[in-house]
């Protein structure tokens, strides 16, 4: 009796990983954007900090962010077993805050006079220029300003994490959270560190007598500001294609006409589909922006 309860518990526990391992595979496909997004975020918080001090940067950020995750994992836990549909309400403000950032970014490059001056990096670039500021404590600063953004993406991860796990357990819902957690902290973060070094590592290469070494060296300095490059256009468009996406199936009508309008085009239906739910980010993510930026000045002159 004994081993067969064994075996049947070892079984019982192959079947609950099976599944974790399903939703976890699931769950990372539909986050894939915002953790593009996460990444492309993150390296550029980092951009213009001193050499020295850029490993500390991401360090303390990533310390963070795990916290964030221990806030967040039980949340969204309890919120979906004690009333499920505020974590559709919560997700749908999530596509809101992605699209209205992309949209910000976008006005930002091309429409600068549009918006108000972006008095953060103008405070970094003065700071590192000079010498008599206390560079920690400017960076104190920052990462807080870079803790809170992480808090939000990282909500909108396990938040779409856990709507790829309807129907699942609390311990396989639990699980996937966990593992989602943990991997996208430290998987983005070994990269934001290692993104950060490149050029570091080039110069050092540089300075090998081997020719080997060096082309690789200078391959690496040429690469870095051109992958940093791509890191910030490829984030900007992960927000409007997954903000996008969670707004177009948050609401129904929406949902079916991109549906509609997809399936005639036959085999590019996918890239369609793609497309008009950019659309739909880009077009809400502006509406917020022209919100925000109304609401701004009318503070701005009831002040004066």
């Amino acid at each position: 009796m004994a081993g067969a309860s064994l075996l049947a518990l070892i079984d019982d526990i192959s079947v609950i990983l099976d599944d974790v391992s399903l939703m976890t595979k699931v769950a990372a496909k539909k986050t894939a954007g915002v953790l593009g997004d996460d990444l492309a975020l993150n390296a550029e918080q980092v951009t213009g900090v001193k050499a020295d001090r850029e490993l500390p940067v991401v360090w303390a950020v990533a310390k963070g962010s795990f916290f964030n995750k221990l806030i967040l994992v039980p949340a969204a836990l309890l919120i979906s077993a004690i009333y499920p549909p505020l974590v559709t309400f919560l997700l749908m403000c999530g596509g809101l805050y992605l699209s209205y950032e992309g949209a910000e970014k976008v006005i930002h490059k091309f429409w600068p006079h549009l918006l108000p001056h972006d008095e953060e990096q103008a405070a970094r670039l003065q700071a590192n220029a000079d010498d008599t500021v206390d560079l920690v404590a400017f960076e104190k600063q920052k990462i807080k300003g870079a803790i809170r953004t992480d808090f939000i993406l990282s909500a909108e991860i396990i938040v779409i994490a856990l709507g790829s796990a309807v129907g699942a357990t609390l311990l396989e819902k639990s699980l996937m959270l966990a593992i989602i957690a943990i991997g996208l902290t430290v998987g983005v973060y070994g990269l934001v560190a290692g993104i950060v070094k490149m050029d570091d590592l080039g110069l050092y290469l540089l300075k090998k007598p081997s020719d080997a070494a060096k082309k690789f060296g200078q391959f690496l300095l040429s690469a870095a500001p051109k992958l940093m490059k791509f890191l910030s256009i490829a984030g900007t468009i992960a927000m409007f294609l997954v903000g996008g996406g969670i707004l177009v199936h948050g609401i129904n009508f929406l949902h079916h006409e991109v549906e509609d309008l997809a399936h005639l085009t036959g085999v590019f239906e996918s890239l369609t589909t793609m497309l008009l739910n950019s659309a739909v980010g880009l077009i809400a993510g502006v509406l917020v922006v022209v919100i925000v930026t109304m609401i701004g000045k009318f503070r701005q002159k009831g002040a004066h």
